[in-house]
């Protein structure tokens, strides 16, 4: 139902509430008068003789008994009839469509009642009437005058409806009577009723105004809460649809991980076999292939340990040139197989920021500017601005609209791949990069016109006023050595069949003796060797995980062993909870290199794999 139609509701259930008590006053107003004009009907007042001076007896003019009763029960008749025809209309209710008629049967009654006590003046008054009677009907009619203003003046016909037919018959019976002060009574009645008429009029449109606001505010806190409600069912299913995003995010990367890991150790057990070259160059392109699989996994596994909040910034001074160098040796080779110019301006900047983190950034930018530009080239330098400096990652590449400037850092969105070519990554990269910058406190900002190229700013601050720290000297890694595993007693649990063959085909090409088994239970039953290392999958059969194994395991053997992770979740809560179990976590697929890295940093802590 609209405002309006409410409005026009409101205002007639208000009249309504107020005649629907109308009669019993009109009796006893009805009542008051008849019993006045009765007794003073024909009756002597005394008065003082202006001739003589002399107490004189006057007779008052006489009234009709029977015209005097028709009167009472005609206006008592119309009061009920309005009063019972209020209470009914209140009592059954009423739509927009009834309002009219309604209206129209009031305003038809309210005539009739002032016609009716108009008519009492007629009947009841002339120029030998009790001036006492004639001052009580005028207070009473005055009275009835203002008691409607109060009550019907948001609807003006039902006021003017029972004053005009009352104001013209009193004002034609005063003109009548041949007494200058009834004739000066006939003016101050109509200048009487026209004030009255004004008050009523500005009355009845504040009274309807508050109405009209009223419905306009109810309308209004109504809107707001359906907004509200839409709101929050929207955030509600938006919220529900990142955890369902992520849960297939986190279901699909494990179970891509899987084969993956697999193929990885298997194409490595089969590098170390006699090849002819045609074999070794089919070889290394399955490993090129299996390497960018890894690589897209990784990207989402970046991103997951940010849902997690598994990544603790470890802020420190760091000289940018290092970084910037590192940055080329591994990222010039890409840019050289797409004939692009890769360069670096030479810095002497020291900042404050995460190594890894910070490195983990530039080359999403970098790697990120290599995929999208096709001549030209790449140049990353650092620009002094204000107290920090701006790491800035230029390219010559397709440019970015500007509609198109916060969209880029959205999860999965690309521009210009719409076959989701593999080769321009998983369009993670520039999220990662601006979660990772507000994670570090650092700020990340892009100017770049279309067909131009882009240019992708981060602020970070300067290190210069602290005491410049030398960079740690770093080890090399120990030269690959497989037999540094040699007879090593190995156990890997895993419930995936082709990942405990392939890892177990990989440990034996390496030396070390391994047994494997699907589950906890198995592991418990049929190894009763005490193994040298405990090689454990997060995710077991059961509802178990490898840190509760690796710990039932300890105790089962009575010895605190030696225990590696291996995880292809990135469900946030997974990360967590395997980041907390305190044993080393690689995540799958793990590079074979890596792995034997970490095998022979638990059983010679020394080594300290890259």
């Amino acid at each position: 139902m609209s405002i309006e139609d409410r409005f026009q509701i409101e205002r007639l259930t208000l009249v309504l509430r107020h005649l629907r008590h109308a009669f019993g006053m009109s009796v006893m107003v009805a009542s008051l008068m008849v019993a006045v004009f009765y007794f003073s009907s024909d009756s002597v007042v005394s008065a003082v003789s202006a001739i003589s001076g002399e107490r004189i007896g006057i007779r008052t003019a006489s009234v009709s008994t029977t015209a005097l009763l028709v009167w009472y029960f005609a206006l008592l008749a119309v009061s009920g009839a309005q009063s019972w025809g209020a209470r009914r209309a209140l009592k059954k209710g009423f739509g927009v469509a009834d309002v009219a008629p309604i209206r129209r049967q009031l305003v038809l009654s309210r005539c009739l009642e002032g016609t009716l006590w108009g008519a009492l003046i007629w009947i009841g008054i002339d120029q030998h009437t009790s001036p006492g009677a004639t001052a009580l009907l005028m207070g009473l009619l005055a009275s009835s005058n203002a008691d409607s203003v109060a009550k019907y003046s948001n609807i003006l016909g039902l006021y003017t409806g029972i004053m005009l037919p009352m104001t013209v018959l009193a004002v034609s019976r005063f003109i009548t009577i041949d007494d200058l002060y009834y004739q000066m009574m006939a003016g101050f009645s109509v200048l009487f009723v026209i004030a009255q008429y004004l008050q009523a009029r500005t009355l009845g449109g504040s009274i309807n105004e508050a109405i009209r606001l009223r419905f306009e505010n109810l309308d209004l806190v109504e809107r707001l809460k359906t907004e509200t409600r839409e709101a929050s069912a929207a955030r509600e299913a938006a919220e529900q649809a990142d955890e369902d995003k992520s849960r297939f995010l986190a279901a699909a990367s494990h179970d891509l991980r899987q084969p993956v890991q697999a193929l990885q150790l298997l194409l490595e057990t089969l590098s170390w076999s006699r090849l002819d070259e045609h074999q070794r160059r089919t070889l290394d392109s399955a490993q090129a292939a299996s390497t960018s699989s890894s690589e897209m996994l990784n990207t989402l596994l970046d991103f997951s340990r940010l849902d997690a909040g598994v990544i603790e910034p470890r802020p420190r001074p760091l000289g940018l040139q290092q970084l910037f160098r590192k940055l080329e040796m591994e990222l010039a080779p890409m840019a050289d197989e797409k004939g692009l110019v890769y360069r670096t301006r030479d810095t002497d900047a020291t900042v404050v920021s995460d190594p890894a983190l910070l490195e983990l950034i530039l080359r999403n930018l970098v790697a990120n500017a290599i995929r999208y530009t096709d001549q030209g080239g790449v140049l990353v330098a650092c620009r002094r601005r204000g107290d920090g400096y701006a790491i800035e990652v230029h390219d010559t590449g397709i440019g970015i609209a500007p509609n198109q400037h916060r969209a880029i850092f959205r999860e999965f969105h690309q521009l210009g791949n719409p076959e989701r070519d593999r080769r321009k990554g998983l369009g993670l990269g520039l999220a990662t990069a601006e979660r990772l910058a507000g994670t570090l406190e650092h700020t990340l900002t892009l100017r770049s016109t279309p067909g131009q190229g882009s240019v992708f700013r981060l602020h970070v601050v300067s290190a210069e006023d602290i005491a410049r720290e030398e960079p740690p000297t770093k080890t090399l890694p120990p030269a690959f050595d497989p037999s540094a595993l040699n007879g090593k007693h190995v156990l890997v649990i895993d419930d995936d069949e082709i990942i405990r063959y392939a890892m177990a085909a990989l440990l034996e090409g390496w030396g070390a003796i391994c047994e494997t088994a699907e589950s906890l239970t198995e592991a418990i039953a049929h190894h009763r060797n005490v193994p040298d290392i405990l090689l454990c999958d997060y995710r077991l059969r059961d509802e178990h995980n490898g840190a509760e194994a690796i710990h039932q395991l300890r105790r089962h053997f009575g010895r605190d062993i030696p225990a590696l992770l291996i995880t292809g979740d990135t469900a946030p809560h997974r990360l967590r909870e395997a980041m907390t179990s305190g044993i080393p976590l690689l995540h799958k697929p793990v590079q074979p290199q890596k792995l034997h890295l970490a095998l022979r940093e638990l059983v010679a802590p020394h080594v300290r794999p890259p």
